[in-house]
């Protein structure tokens, strides 16, 4: 059996959740942020699922306790930023067991390393009884996405910033991926959102849905600030011959004057339930309509993320899956 690193879509045992901790994070916006967190991890426990929600200190416990549903199970942990899609493990399929996959971490190109953002990972896939496999090639989760087949998306401007592996080259980069996580074909798309603090994630861009399926926004108003990087994306993932599903951005969102990655594809994909973040935008249930239209097997839901954003990322930012194991599948 070759290794393969499964599609969110698959079979999970377990979700693990950031909770924000760190009121410099969220000037303004860590109590509405929790909230939306504590929302985010009590939809996916209220669905049948595992709930891990991890928890900074005592009294960060005690204020995520009184939020979340008897359901959600919090882990005290060390860690910084609360986006362990990229300082959580990657977990594979490695044969018939799981493994997880640890690579390098410098606090998305050396601009936010927190203490525990770095031995997190790690310290998860230990205790969840994986092995590990290391590579010093500097990689975030949120930077790929893939379909299962080996088939997997990323930009550009993530991989190939001088920020993260200055020393490799695009084949290199490549043969990593394929090496690691079992990646052996790779769709290339260019610039992430604007703004965006981790230097374009496809995350928030571009998510497969299904076999060869990628979902892509598409822009809604002269004003759409990533119209261009939107039809980009799409263009380069149609001439790769991936089947290309558009659905409506949120448009044009600002905060204190600064355009935000607002981005419905930020979803979360879990057993039994999707999770979209929605911003007050007048787009909001029409991205959410698209998104439910995509996974006719699953309820999908929209909550509120607009202070999630202020901290710089989104539900699937936020969260990492426990696939189960092969044989479960």
């Amino acid at each position: 059996m070759t290794m393969i690193m499964p599609p969110e879509w698959a079979a999970q045992d377990w979700l693990w959740i950031g909770f924000p901790h760190l009121a410099d994070e969220w000037p303004g916006w860590l109590e509405p942020a929790q909230e939306q967190i504590a929302a985010f991890a009590n939809a996916v426990a209220e669905s049948g699922q595992d709930v891990r929600l991890l928890v900074r200190d005592e009294a960060n416990e005690a204020r995520a306790r009184d939020l979340v549903s008897a359901k959600v199970i919090l882990e005290r942990r060390v860690y910084g930023d609360i986006w362990l899609r990229d300082t959580g493990p990657l977990v594979v399929f490695d044969g018939a067991r799981r493994a997880a996959r640890r690579f390098g971490f410098n606090g998305w190109g050396g601009k936010y390393l927190m203490p525990g953002d770095q031995e997190i990972g790690a310290q998860l896939a230990r205790d969840a009884g994986l092995a590990i496999g290391t590579s010093a090639m500097i990689l975030e989760g949120g930077a790929i996405d893939g379909d299962g087949t080996g088939l997997v998306a990323t930009t550009q401007q993530c991989l190939l910033n001088p920020n993260r592996n200055p020393a490799m080259t695009r084949a290199d980069i490549e043969a990593e991926l394929a090496a690691q996580l079992g990646f052996t074909r790779v769709l290339w798309l260019g610039d992430g959102l604007i703004n965006d603090h981790t230097d374009g994630h496809v995350d928030n861009l571009a998510r497969f849905v299904g076999l060869n399926r990628l979902v892509v926004p598409e822009a809604t108003g002269r004003d759409d600030p990533n119209a261009a990087i939107y039809a980009d994306a799409a263009s380069r993932a149609a001439d790769f011959g991936v089947e290309v599903a558009r659905i409506p951005s949120p448009g044009r969102i600002e905060r204190d004057g600064t355009i935000e990655p607002a981005s419905y594809v930020n979803f979360a994909i879990t057993t039994h339930l999707v999770v979209v973040p929605t911003f007050g935008s007048p787009h909001d249930a029409d991205g959410v309509a698209a998104i439910a239209a995509l996974f006719p097997d699953r309820a999908t839901i929209g909550l509120a993320a607009e202070a999630v954003l202020a901290g710089g990322g989104g539900f699937h930012c936020a969260s990492q899956q426990m696939p189960a194991a092969p044989e479960a599948v």
